[in-house]
């Protein structure tokens, strides 16, 4: 868009506000982040908080890994069509992977959206609004290869001191459950110098914590030619001042080499904690998913990481039910788990996802042995999560202060923060004021298998630069509309992935 047009859409959208509604990976969530960013930056602003729906413009940024992630698209825009009846100008727009993979459908079956983009395109979100309204007709338009790494467009960040940063986009893998790089397209490296200027100047607003992201972030420098390019970039994170936490998300398997195992334990900053999907522990299974690793090279990796860094909390992403799953293939994977000892699970019952190879093996799993072999996973890895819980009470850890991830600390006058491990914690409520983005030192007295308390009084209080721009933040957003959270994930610091329902792993964190 040029100045000219730029500052026309300003005066024609001053006063209207919008709406972002996120499903799927963390990549779809920082997407969300850049997709209020370019609204914002066109003029909107974000509708009050409990809006659902009545914004001036709804944007649903979709995700199509799921079996029924259309049926849900749909009926949220089915929901919204008698709304956008009564509110003339009201304009819909979807995007992401869904929109990347059925454009036309999403126009035949709801042809009251304004807008369909994709996952190659967002920047363009300000402007195919515009373009619908003055010609009255829906705009698609969907790019097939990546038009600008998306970190150049404006970012609303939905925290003040913890930050998602891409370093790559699409992936490179070839798995068969799997349809992100279909979506995304071939992996795609962002320059070193680059990350590291907006780590520093997230840094210099006030953020303390990072979170390097990619579809399978540790191929990181496949792009350029260096196969140690990601150990590099974390050793360079290390020497950021004022950078106090660095994670990564989401590794895989066949990239994650020494010298990356050598950077997390050597890098002060890099936090004790690895998110690393297995997927299954049969060596058959994982043949016929394209994943190139089998159980000892996956267990060889947990025992490395846990020799250089002791106290690590690894957790993992595991299909039950993979076309052609014999018994003996899921007691591999329960052997795998047990030899692992993964401090969360994150479980998944395979369903077909429409244009994977998957979806038309042989060997199709019943839904009801699906369910037995879930339900049998579950209650192994709940025990696993619980016992290595309890080897954290009587430990004294620095936990970073939290917002609104303790759904009970109103009533039990609790606080909630992340310990390095990225384990949840629930602390008694200092004297001290504390804000989130600050630092506690507790004493671990209670383990649960998705949480630790610290029920004793907190042993000292950091008040941090993160703190002042948490603190900063709020009372600007005190005198304008309230905010509306982006969909279903968190932003900012990541959640320990729990133990959970669903239809094959995260998009593209495998």
């Amino acid at each position: 868009m040029s100045s000219g047009d730029r500052s026309q859409a300003v005066d024609v959208q001053e006063s209207k506000t919008y709406e972002v509604r996120t499903y799927g990976c963390q990549m779809n969530v920082h997407d969300s982040e850049r997709l209020s960013g370019l609204l914002e930056d066109a003029g909107f602003v974000r509708a009050p908080a409990g809006s659902d729906g009545d914004a001036d413009v709804v944007v649903f940024n979709t995700c199509a890994v799921r079996e029924n992630a259309d049926n849900k698209l749909y009926g949220n825009l089915g929901r919204l069509a008698p709304m956008k009846t009564k509110r003339p100008g009201m304009q819909i727009a979807v995007g992401g992977c869904l929109a990347q993979k059925d454009r036309d459908t999403i126009v035949k079956k709801a042809p009251w959206v304004d807008v369909v983009f994709g996952t190659h395109n967002i920047g363009k979100l300000p402007v195919l609004l515009e373009r619908a309204r003055v010609q009255e007709e829906t705009q698609i338009e969907i790019a097939e290869s990546l038009e600008a790494f998306p970190s150049t467009l404006p970012t609303r960040r939905e925290s003040a001191y913890a930050a998602w940063v891409s370093i790559s986009v699409g992936c490179n893998n070839t798995c068969t459950f799997c349809i992100v790089p279909a979506l995304r397209g071939k992996e795609k490296d962002r320059r070193t110098g680059d990350i590291l200027a907006e780590i520093e100047a997230l840094v210099d607003e006030g953020v303390s914590e990072i979170t390097l992201l990619g579809q399978n972030v540790n191929a990181y420098g496949s792009d350029i030619g260096d196969r140690e390019a990601f150990s590099k970039l974390l050793r360079a994170c290390g020497r950021i001042e004022g950078l106090e936490r660095v994670r990564f998300t989401s590794p895989h398997p066949r990239d994650f080499t020494d010298d990356v195992i050598a950077a997390m334990a050597e890098t002060p900053n890099a936090m004790p904690q690895l998110h690393m999907p297995m997927q299954s522990g049969s060596d058959t299974v994982l043949k016929a998913m394209r994943r190139s690793y089998r159980q000892e090279r996956f267990l060889g990796i947990i025992d490395k990481v846990r020799a250089a860094i002791p106290h690590a909390a690894i957790t993992t992403d595991i299909i039950v039910g993979f076309p052609g799953e014999t018994e003996e293939d899921f007691e591999q994977t329960l052997h795998a788990v047990r030899e692992a000892r993964f401090s969360q699970a994150f479980t998944f019952q395979y369903s077909k996802r429409p244009g994977t190879p998957a979806a038309t093996m042989e060997g199709q799993i019943p839904k009801e042995v699906v369910q037995a072999r879930y339900e049998r996973l579950v209650a192994l890895q709940e025990e696993i999560s619980w016992d290595e819980n309890k080897k954290q009470v009587g430990r004294t850890l620095e936990l970073m202060v939290a917002e609104g991830e303790g759904r009970k600390d109103g009533a039990t006058h609790r606080l909630s923060g992340r310990a390095p491990d990225n384990r949840l914690v629930h602390f008694t409520k200092p004297e001290t004021e504390v804000r989130p983005g600050d630092v506690v030192t507790v004493e671990i007295t209670y383990a649960a298998p998705h949480h630790l308390l610290a029920e004793g009084a907190v042993l000292d209080v950091r008040r941090t630069r993160a703190g002042d721009a948490w603190e900063k933040r709020n009372a600007a957003a005190a005198a304008k509309p309230a905010g509306v959270m982006l969909g279903l994930p968190k932003i900012g610091a990541p959640e320990p992935l729990p133990v959970a329902a669903g239809a094959g792993s995260g998009c593209g964190c495998d």
